[in-house]
């Protein structure tokens, strides 16, 4: 949960599903597990409906140096090498000394 205020609602719920609710979620726990499931699932509607709306948007006549996975990760690699400090080796390295 953010920084937002919060607002009580009503909501009713079918009575198998608040059973199973209460017998996994603690009392005092079920509003902040409702809120994230919520979250959760506003989040993957978003998603689903940018991924309908966007469906079309890229032709492989726009993209032919895109059109095999080798591609995609040679512009990937790229990509990554413009922003990255250091190389993965490298970073793999330091992770591994730190422990």
């Amino acid at each position: 949960m953010g920084t937002d205020t919060t607002t009580r609602i009503n909501v009713t719920f079918p009575d198998s599903l608040l059973e199973e609710l209460k017998r996994y979620v603690p009392g005092r726990k079920r509003s902040k597990f409702i809120v994230e499931a919520t979250e959760k699932e506003l989040h993957r509607m978003r998603f689903r409906k940018a991924l309908r709306e966007s469906a079309g948007a890229w032709s492989d006549e726009d993209h032919p140096d895109l059109m095999t996975a080798e591609d995609v990760n040679r512009y990937i690699r790229r990509l990554r090498e413009t922003w990255m400090p250091r190389s993965w080796d490298e970073i793999i390295e330091e992770a591994k000394s730190d422990g």
